[in-house]
């Protein structure tokens, strides 16, 4: 196995055909099939399932991506640092959609004022969604609703967030769950970690949420509420954010639910200046609490 084998292996799983990979990496078709065939010749296993004229990844396959990814990444991290060069490259950043929205504007421009040759790019969605990127190695750091316990993550937190039950303007007033007992909620996906914190909520209180309405964003979820069509949870710094945030009721969860921190997430022993660059910009801006970031270490 060399790092050859490896890039040619990488375009192939992202182009889906050795034909497209070639045209992208400029090397000739019968010249990657060789060495695709050589790799998992050298591993003992298939990476591709082959169907006609396409390859699809087989569960092996997407397993050595997410490594062939990270070894690449260092591979070219290595080059920079002994180079001395300032970050550069790619640099793939998962968010949740609030924090996105209010929290870190401001931090990924003086980011990309600061370091040029970052390519950055950003991906937004529910922490089940980001955590999964950054272990398969398509994200290289994300921010999530955390701590997460895992034994291959680690990170630091940056966020605190006030979480407050929004409903209809009219609504009576809800300090427990019992008071909404079978009550409609509006959340994200199931692998959400507010939308499990909404529904630990209700079962706290031996309470049940009625019909869940899984809504792409929290613009949709507040509409919906503003409607009168039901509840939904969410960061108060998000709803105040938001035009028409004074068409719904909000209300404040006990202190057991109240706040949440957000963490920003990666792989456990990565090697990344430009990973190092945007958490020592975190610091200078004040966002990492180290007394909890010692914690989870």
């Amino acid at each position: 196995m060399d790092l050859v084998q490896l890039e040619i292996f990488k375009a192939v799983a992202e182009q889906g055909s050795i034909s497209a990979a070639a045209q992208l990496i400029h090397r000739v078709p019968s010249n990657l099939t060789t060495r695709i065939k050589q790799l998992e010749q050298d591993l003992g296993v298939e990476l591709f399932i082959r169907e006609k004229s396409r390859l699809r990844l087989s569960p092996a396959g997407w397993n050595f991506l997410g490594y062939t990814r990270r070894i690449l990444d260092l591979v070219q991290e290595a080059r920079a640092t002994v180079a001395g060069e300032e970050p550069q490259g790619a640099f793939a950043l998962g968010s949740l959609e609030s924090t996105a929205a209010v929290r870190i504007p401001a931090l990924l421009a003086a980011y990309n004022q600061q370091y040029t040759k970052v390519e950055l790019d950003l991906s937004t969605g529910p922490s089940g969604t980001m955590i999964e990127g950054v272990l398969s190695g398509r994200l290289t750091a994300a921010f999530v609703d955390g701590p997460v316990l895992h034994p291959t993550l680690e990170g630091v937190a940056v966020f605190e967030e006030e979480m407050v039950v929004i409903a209809p303007l009219h609504h009576a007033p809800i300090t427990r769950g019992q008071e909404v007992n079978g009550e409609n909620i509006y959340t994200f996906r199931s692998n959400c970690s507010y939308r499990h914190h909404f529904e630990r909520w209700f079962s706290q209180d031996g309470a049940v949420p009625g019909r869940i309405f899984e809504i792409e964003s929290y613009h949709g979820m507040l509409a919906c509420v503003s409607a009168g069509a039901g509840l939904a949870l969410m960061p108060r710094s998000m709803l105040e954010s938001m035009p028409g945030c004074a068409a719904v009721s909000v209300w404040p969860l006990p202190d057991t639910f109240r706040i949440l921190n957000t963490w920003l997430i990666w792989r456990r022993g990565t090697v990344s200046q430009s990973l190092n660059s945007f958490v020592k910009l975190l610091e200078e801006r004040g966002f990492c609490r180290s007394e909890l970031a010692r914690e989870d270490r």
